[in-house]
């Protein structure tokens, strides 16, 4: 894949209530829990001796909490873009894998055998969503070239970007671990893509 030439860190947003209860969570916007912001605290010491260009978020608080705490005092623009959201899982959203299992089995087995191409029901499959992730990527590049970059999102995001740089098949996607608060560094060169760092959790 053609880069023009960047370097982006991939950060995940901080805990909220329904990571915690195991609940799904795609659009719905929860605010990040205590531990949620002592991540991104954590985030922004990480941060804070970086040349950053500009910070993107998806829009959601748990997302724009962690990118204000990194911007900081910093004259840096903090944009909001909603292509870097999480997959959406439609009906499944805030249920449990068990509730989501008696709800809606045979969803769930038709998602479950193939994320790919089966979207949850009134959701989003994982080509859709990579298809939408990866419009944002191409237009981050036009946007901030030779710039460095944050985009603060979600976990399958990432994952997906990771298998498009490194030809993972996207129903592998998940053989990437994206943990919350987490930092993954790429750098983009003209022909060539270089992972820095995938899945830091600043402490």
């Amino acid at each position: 894949m053609m880069n023009i030439p960047r370097s982006v860190w991939l950060v995940r947003h901080g805990q909220t209530d329904w990571n915690l209860a195991g609940r799904y969570q795609s659009h719905t916007d929860r605010p990040l829990t205590d531990y949620g912001r002592r991540q991104a605290r954590a985030l922004a010491s990480y941060f804070a001796g970086r040349k950053v260009d500009a910070v993107i978020h998806s829009g959601l608080s748990r997302a724009e909490s962690v990118a204000r705490a990194i911007v900081g005092a910093r004259k840096l623009p903090c944009l909001a873009n909603e292509d870097w959201r999480e997959g959406s899982h439609g009906l499944w959203e805030g249920l449990t894998y068990a509730e989501v299992m008696q709800r809606y089995p045979q969803d769930a087995a038709n998602r479950f055998a193939d994320a790919l191409n089966h979207a949850p029901a009134q959701g989003e499959s994982l080509a859709d969503m990579a298809e939408r992730v990866m419009t944002a990527w191409r237009r981050l590049g036009y946007a901030h070239p030779r710039q460095r970059v944050i985009v603060v999102t979600h976990a399958t995001p990432i994952q997906v970007v990771l298998c498009m740089l490194t030809g993972v098949p996207l129903r592998d996607h998940w053989r990437w671990r994206i943990d919350l608060g987490s930092v993954t560094a790429i750098d983009c060169y003209p022909g060539a893509t270089i992972l820095r760092a995938v899945n830091v959790v600043p402490r």
